[in-house]
């Protein structure tokens, strides 16, 4: 039995001479007795034990075989009659299954899963999900028989100002975009202390899934997911907000294969200097793709962040590792600010070297050397996707600014060179025609060298 997932605690085995002494000890079955009170309390009607053993394998405390067998020991004893007040929580605590903290959390579970049916006009159909921020229900809206999700705020956080303020925000920013490759936001609201978001049920899975199934996608798989986000952040940036925690948790893929981005929750308006002010020396973002201007807590955080962490995404798509890695949060981000990027086509050889230079432009530490927004982004990954170098971010091209000065130098030399002399003053022909000959053969030189380039190029 894997105990990865599960807090450990010291506690003996059943069966031994320990495990009888605490099983009578009575701060032990308090414990969990209590616990179980307060499961009832939230459980309204429902069976305790039915959903206790629903939500320890739904957590994955426990599997389904371990729950089967503890179900049919607390029967068989209730049946002998030896002891009829035995439940099934304390059974998986004296197989060793779970411990006694977990069993007391489940409360929050169940809490969290009865407050979803609190909401009028929508029947809860189900628990998709849940984070540290919020719960997401799978729902039927009864007016119009459609299928939608259900973002429920947790009610430890129901009291919070900032915590509602910000709930409320990501509503409001997502229902300010319509794009196909968007999860489309219905409605925000409050039914009593419960609060909620409406949202378009995508019925699929998201790129992470995919990464920790299959470890990597295929070049054409990916190019293909990414044009889709970046079309998708095109379309916000434009509305002038920026999404801020772009990761593959956070792009989903329907059963159709189309793309979309989630999550709205760090998004915030571009132009919104007070938030920014606010905010300002704070890292907002998710460590393994966020941008170094984010780590730094800039306020002016623009559409090259989400290019960032969208680079990020895409070479954990290709690669199969993250960007950068290390042994906490605080680690990662330093890479992010101070590592030099192992080229994606180092790490997977397979990759071509249009996909490997677009996603190092992509992940430039210095944002004025990433690509100034997602239209220009577009052309690149484009034309490496129909197998043609980018244009932006080909290594070969030089950049226009070293081309501009170049061209601005030989238009200068050869204004100097027009410069008709001054042949009055006897004795000094010699000397200007050398001058001269110097000055052509310089012009000469440039001119070569520009022409070299771009026959290179």
């Amino acid at each position: 039995m894997n105990d990865s997932p599960r807090e450990q605690e010291a506690r003996p085995r059943p069966g031994s001479q320990a495990d009888e002494t605490r099983a009578v000890a009575p701060d032990d079955t308090s414990t969990v007795r209590d616990a179980e009170q307060a499961l009832q309390h939230a459980a309204g009607g429902t069976n305790v034990d039915t959903l206790v053993g629903r939500l320890v394998v739904e957590q994955g405390l426990a599997t389904e075989d371990e729950v089967a067998q503890c179900f049919e020991r607390v029967k068989a004893l209730r049946d002998q009659q030896q002891q009829s007040g035995l439940s099934l929580a304390e059974m998986l605590v004296d197989a060793d299954y779970v411990t006694k903290r977990q069993i007391a959390r489940l409360r929050q579970l169940i809490e969290a899963e009865r407050s979803g049916q609190k909401i009028p006009g929508y029947k809860i159909l189900g628990r998709l999900g849940a984070g540290a921020m919020a719960t997401v229900y799978k729902a039927k809206q009864l007016s119009l028989d459609r299928t939608v999700a259900i973002k429920v705020l947790p009610p430890k956080f129901a009291n919070n100002p900032q915590f509602i303020e910000r709930f409320y925000a990501e509503g409001r920013a997502a229902a300010q975009l319509n794009h196909p490759n968007i999860v489309q936001a219905f409605d925000v609201g409050r039914a009593g202390d419960l609060y909620f978001f409406i949202m378009e049920y995508v019925d699929g899975r998201t790129v992470y899934d995919d990464i920790v199934k299959h470890r990597r996608f295929s070049e054409a798989e990916a190019l293909d997911i990414v044009i889709q986000i970046a079309e998708a952040l095109e379309h916000a940036h434009a509305k002038g907000l920026i999404h801020r925690d772009v990761k593959p948790k956070n792009v989903m893929i329907t059963r159709e294969g189309v793309a979309k981005l989630a999550d709205m929750g760090l998004a915030r308006a571009i132009s919104d200097k007070e938030v920014a002010e606010a905010e300002a020396g704070k890292a907002f973002g998710t460590p393994y793709y966020i941008s170094p201007e984010q780590i730094r807590g800039e306020k002016d955080i623009g559409p090259p962040a989400d290019i960032y962490s969208l680079g990020a995404t895409l070479y954990h798509m290709v690669t199969g590792s993250v960007p950068f890695d290390g042994k906490n949060p605080s680690a990662v981000m330093h890479k992010h600010l101070k590592a030099d990027l192992v080229p994606p086509d180092h790490v997977n050889p397979k990759l071509g070297p249009g996909i490997s230079e677009v996603i190092e432009m992509m992940m430039a530490k210095d944002p004025r050397k990433r690509y100034r927004g997602c239209a220009d982004l577009l052309l690149d990954l484009r034309e490496v996707r129909k197998g043609q170098a980018p244009s932006l971010a080909h290594k070969d091209v030089l950049p226009s600014d070293a081309l501009a000065s170049l061209a601005a130098a030989e238009a200068q030399a050869a204004a100097v060179a027009e410069i008709p002399t001054d042949r009055s003053r006897a004795g000094e022909g010699p000397v200007v025609r050398t001058w001269l000959f110097v000055m052509l053969c310089v012009v000469a030189a440039i001119s070569i060298t520009f022409n070299i380039i771009q026959a290179v190029s």
